[in-house]
């Protein structure tokens, strides 16, 4: 009986292979009469998805560059006004992927949503134009005039154009462009660092191609039609998307949720809290609380993933303020250009040109610390951490900050002069704007060393189900970075009565502004030195404890194995007899 079973046994694996090897005759002949390889079908995804993260930042990027401009000469804003709207509309953009991915998970399809958010994108870019168009130029004869938005309307339209493009934002990134689309599941820490630098090396030229055509446009040659580049580029997307349709809408893994580790967190504090005042007992850890066999509601699995995500939570805290400082590039930074002379041969530079200095070093370095990682991570094998790069991103930050304030001193011992910009005269500095320089280059120091760096930390130090999940949380504290912002500028405008952040740069004291943020992201850089020895190696021993624990990574590796000894089997031409007993 054993070897009949064994027989029968050998027949089954026999006729399975078979099987198999027919089917993928057919897949070979369907691909040769007309159908992709499942490699061309990749790399068409691949391009595409490429592509629509491309359009999207260029529409995101066309919106934010001459907003300042637009809301102080167009809308009447004051200086700290126009500073807190962009500020809020980054942040808002950074935090919907965050709400549309929940949404898509639990409440709406996918290809649903994409459909609304893409909606909301196209609208939100469409209503910009009717803010910024000349209405009151358009008649119908020589007394009647087609259109007119009051100042009040007009401010309600363009709030809600910008929530709407917001939230399409968060559509196209959360669904149809996701981090996981890429497919970085099976790279390594080398890999996956030089990932993320080409990644935001790509979307920084990107952005540096909109701040110098887009403003030019936008600002001096037709300001009121700068806002249709925008919606032209939806269009684009949009397109791409119908050319692949529901192929290129990526389907991430549903084991780990949100919701899920927000819950842990939430029934962890809960349970902790009733057992410090009821009860005596002790766990290793706060969150063990969240466990079923502690009175929790959470299996093991769940909540060690949580565990391994909440040890991320002091890196994700001290980018708050990083992200503050990076912040004045549109805000701070903004105003100061904007109010000095932009006179160069004759030409007058784009206020937002001005952007592609902090670009420029970016676009420069990275080449250069793809050398330098390849050599400590052959050096070093795996362990090689990025930490030591986001302590000097860190530092210079708050020493482009100071420079900033200083820089602001220095402007105010030059005369004042009359410059036009959107058709608007202006009093400002005759410093030359080039004097800005050394600010924007130390922000773009940073943002090369500290981006991809935090990046690869957020994306390695966790779980596979939990990468998701850990670069959302990412997302998060980058946004309230964004928000932290906008509320400097609102303090210490309020507490100064406009005297640290003025309309009139050259009657306050903005540099007071820089030297107080130049103050605080010292000692945010000294906090992150302090714990940096917690993310120092990258080495399969210590990463044990983050992502080889857990039974489920346990049993992922197990499939690979499974998969390995198959295709083994589909290569070898004989399958061998087995043995009789």
């Amino acid at each position: 009986m054993p070897g009949a079973d064994r027989r029968e046994v050998q027949e089954r694996v026999l006729l399975n292979h078979a099987a198999d090897k027919e089917q993928r005759l057919l897949t070979g002949r369907g691909s040769r009469s007309g159908k992709l390889s499942r490699p061309e079908k990749k790399l068409q995804e691949a391009i595409c998805v490429l592509l629509v993260e491309l359009c999207e930042r260029f529409t995101f990027f066309g919106i934010v560059c001459n907003m300042i401009l637009f809301c102080t000469v167009k809308l009447g804003y004051r200086n700290y006004q126009a500073a807190i709207v962009n500020m809020c509309f980054v942040g808002t953009s950074m935090l919907t992927p965050v709400l549309v991915g929940w949404l898509a998970e639990c409440l709406v399809g996918r290809i649903k949503l994409v459909c609304i958010c893409m909606f909301l994108h196209f609208l939100g870019t469409a209503l910009l134009p009717v803010v910024s168009f000349p209405f009151e130029d358009i008649y119908i004869d020589k007394r009647h005039i087609l259109h007119a938005l009051t100042k009040k309307e007009q401010k309600i339209v363009f709030y809600f154009a910008l929530l709407t493009a917001s939230l399409g934002v968060g559509g196209i990134r959360a669904i149809v462009c996701p981090l996981s689309a890429y497919n970085l599941e099976d790279c390594g820490p080398k890999e996956l660092l030089s990932f993320f630098n080409w990644f935001y090396w790509l979307i920084n030229l990107n952005s540096a191609v909109v701040f110098v055509s887009i403003s030019y446009i936008q600002q001096s040659v037709a300001r009121n039609l700068g806002f249709l580049i925008p919606f032209v580029s939806v269009l684009m997307a949009m397109i791409t998307i119908h050319m692949v349709r529901g192929e290129m809408i990526y389907k991430p893994k549903t084991d780990s949720s949100l919701l899920t580790t927000f819950g842990v967190i939430a029934s962890a504090l809960k349970t902790c809290c009733v057992r410090y005042r009821y009860f005596s007992g002790s766990v290793t850890n706060w969150l063990d609380h969240a466990k079923e066999n502690y009175g929790g509601q959470y299996s093991e699995i769940q909540v060690e993933s949580t565990k391994s995500l909440a040890r991320l939570f002091p890196l994700f805290a001290f980018q708050i303020l990083y992200r503050s400082c990076i912040m004045q590039i549109p805000s701070g930074y903004y105003l100061q250009t904007m109010n000095s002379d932009l006179h160069f041969s004759g030409f007058v530079l784009p206020v937002a040109a001005m952007n592609v200095i902090s670009i420029v070093p970016l676009l420069i370095l990275v080449p250069i610390l793809e050398c330098i990682n390849s050599y400590l991570f052959s050096c070093k094998g795996t362990g090689h951490s990025p930490t030591i790069y986001i302590v000097i991103g860190q530092l210079s930050a708050a020493l482009s900050v100071m420079v900033a304030g200083f820089s602001e001193i220095h402007r105010k011992h030059f005369p004042q002069v009359e410059q036009t910009l959107s058709e608007e005269v202006l009093l400002v500095s005759s410093m030359p704007c080039f004097h800005l320089a050394p600010q924007y280059i130390l922000l773009g120091v940073a943002e090369a060393l500290v981006t991809p760096s935090c990046s690869l930390l957020s994306f390695w130090l966790v779980p596979e189900r939990m990468r998701g999940i850990s670069m959302h949380f990412l997302t998060l504290f980058n946004g309230a970075g964004c928000f932290m912002g906008a509320f400097f500028v609102q303090t210490a405008h309020a507490g100064s009565q406009g005297n640290w952040f003025p309309h009139l740069l050259h009657e306050g004291k903005l540099e007071r502004f820089f030297f107080f943020l130049a103050s605080l992201m010292m000692v945010n850089t000294l906090g992150f030195w302090t714990i940096a020895h917690r993310y120092k190696n990258l080495n399969q021993e210590y990463t044990n404890e983050f992502r080889g624990s857990l039974p489920e990574e346990k049993l992922l590796k197990h499939e690979k194995t499974v998969k390995h000894y198959d295709s083994v089997l589909e290569r070898s031409p004989i399958l061998p007899p087995l043995e009789k007993t």
